[in-house]
């Protein structure tokens, strides 16, 4: 009479991929969060472009005035876009009395970005990139910048 075993996994075996497996996780984990934090900066840079827009569209239609937040309805903007870092809150937009310093308007966000997802930005008010910046800002007469 013929026997046959089926062999299976050894302890040592089942540990060794386990290990290898918390080593992969461990590596691509931060990478995935730090592309997720990214992603979100970029979105965030997005829609404060969209908001741009809609103000330029306003003042175009308004003989150069440019208006807070709430009075960009349609059709300038569908609708209002919130931040995606800071737990959904409003944009802000502050019309300026002098314009000397960042334009006729400036676009905020709430900040609470990641700070290593903004190093490529250039902080408002200098030359040098963001290193410590953790909020987004849209001037009129510089673009995005980090704050």
């Amino acid at each position: 009479m013929k026997r046959t075993s089926t062999m299976g996994f050894t302890l040592i075996e089942l540990m060794i991929v386990i290990a290898i497996i918390a080593i992969l996780a461990a590596i691509l984990i931060p990478n995935f969060l730090h592309a997720r934090a990214q992603s979100v900066t970029a979105a965030c840079e997005g829609n404060e472009k969209q908001l741009a827009i809609s103000e330029e569209e306003y003042s175009v239609d308004h003989s150069g005035t440019y208006v807070v937040l709430t009075g960009l309805t349609t059709p300038y903007i569908q609708s209002l876009p919130t931040d995606p870092v800071g737990g959904g809150s409003a944009y802000t937009i502050n019309i300026a009395n002098s314009p000397s310093t960042y334009g006729s308007y400036q676009i905020s966000d709430a900040g609470q970005h990641d700070s290593t997802s903004m190093v490529s930005i250039i902080r408002d008010g200098a030359a040098a990139n963001c290193t410590a910046c953790t909020s987004v800002v849209f001037n009129q007469n510089s673009g995005i910048r980090g704050k």
